[in-house]
């Protein structure tokens, strides 16, 4: 039976992993994602996969743990990315499935037994041309695929990825009708996180902005003015670090803190992004004349940014300062000085206050040696 079964059905290779292998990025990280033409969720559960996934069936192979989807035609029903009712019998077709895609790079499969690739929408054409290119206008029903071409013209700007015009065109349309505003924080945040951790991710925000999305899925910041935008975004790329924690707060350190505040709990940003990206802009001002700063100011930065007791954060606000070519060094050794306070030598009448002028004394030598 196992055999006969295998025999009817077809499995291809499809989206992103065959668009990197195109492209030669592909490597052992790729995540290989496959359709099987004309089979059914029993027939999946005979042959040993197991089913997850609640709004259509995607089957975990019982070897690889792979995710295998039955080919699946779409229909809008409802706002948002999760508006969407499914047919997944065994007669939806593979270019069927393919047609529901996003962009036409991410439309092409590769056939398992032969390598024989199916690519109805031109992908290929687009690969080689640069260009993140709509599928068909069922784009313009899920809002999160604005994000995700966003994505892509991050990922791709070293291949030199533009987006055409049609589709740039209908994503502004899908902001002017709200579509976007159907976005969860969530999906909002993933799509930035993940944006945020490659090389190159102006072309995220650029993109957004083009489109009129910037405004609507950041709305507390502040709109970039037209002139200074590129150098605002541009900065971020090439920065010598893969962590996109720290280039979140690169982003935002021209922020005011209380719109950091606003936009993280609107997107629902993970504790540790609020707290250093808010202390990152607070606090960029100072750090650029540290020096010149008084023993009051100075007391303040190291207190509010609990440099002695979470010296893990505060090494990572000293990593955004130096993404930013701000010179720590004399940050980095006066907070060695103050954490190097010998506490069983101060007064133990009044001990807070003997810390206190202990640290008030270091921080004045310490300015004075560099002024």
């Amino acid at each position: 039976m196992q055999r006969s079964l295998l025999e009817q059905m077809k499995i291809y290779l499809v989206g992103g992993a065959v668009r990197d292998r195109l492209l030669g990025i592909a490597n052992e990280h790729t995540e290989k994602d496959w359709v099987v033409v004309g089979s059914s969720p029993d027939e999946m559960l005979d042959l040993g996969y197991r089913q997850v996934g609640k709004e259509f069936p995607v089957f975990l192979h019982p070897g690889t743990q792979e995710e295998y989807a039955l080919a699946r035609l779409e229909r809008k029903v409802g706002k948002g990315y999760q508006g969407f009712e499914f047919d997944t019998s065994s007669q939806v077709t593979l270019e069927q499935d393919l047609s529901r895609r996003d962009l036409s790079i991410n439309a092409m499969a590769q056939d398992i037994r032969n390598d024989e690739l199916f690519d109805p929408f031109k992908g290929q054409d687009d690969l080689n041309n640069g260009l993140l290119r709509h599928v068909s206008d069922a784009f313009g029903e899920d809002p999160v695929r604005v994000l995700r071409v966003a994505r892509f013209a991050a990922r791709f700007k070293p291949f030199g990825f533009k987006v055409a015009h049609d589709t740039h065109q209908l994503m502004r349309q899908m902001v002017d009708s709200g579509e976007v505003d159907a976005l969860t924080p969530e999906r909002v945040f993933k799509e930035l996180e993940k944006s945020l951790s490659y090389t190159t991710p102006s072309a995220f925000f650029k993109v957004l902005l083009a489109c009129d999305a910037y405004q609507r899925v950041f709305t507390p910041l502040l709109m970039p003015q037209p002139q200074s935008h590129n150098n605002q975004f541009e900065r971020l790329d090439n920065l010598n670090t893969d962590q996109a924690l720290l280039k979140f707060c690169v982003w935002l350190i021209g922020e005011k803190v209380d719109a950091i505040a606003q936009l993280c709990q609107r997107l629902k940003c993970p504790k540790q992004y609020r707290q250093l990206a808010k202390l990152s802009a607070q606090f960029y001002p100072l750090v650029q004349a540290f020096d010149a700063q008084t023993v009051e100011l100075i007391e303040d930065f190291f207190a509010k940014t609990d440099a002695l007791r979470r010296q893990d954060r505060f090494a990572d606000l000293l990593k955004v300062y130096q993404l930013l070519s701000v010179n720590v060094e004399s940050i980095i050794t006066l907070k060695n000085l103050l954490g190097a306070i010998d506490i069983a030598s101060l007064d133990k009448a009044n001990i807070a206050q003997a810390i206190a002028d202990e640290k008030k004394m270091i921080i004045a030598q310490s300015l004075n040696a560099t002024q």
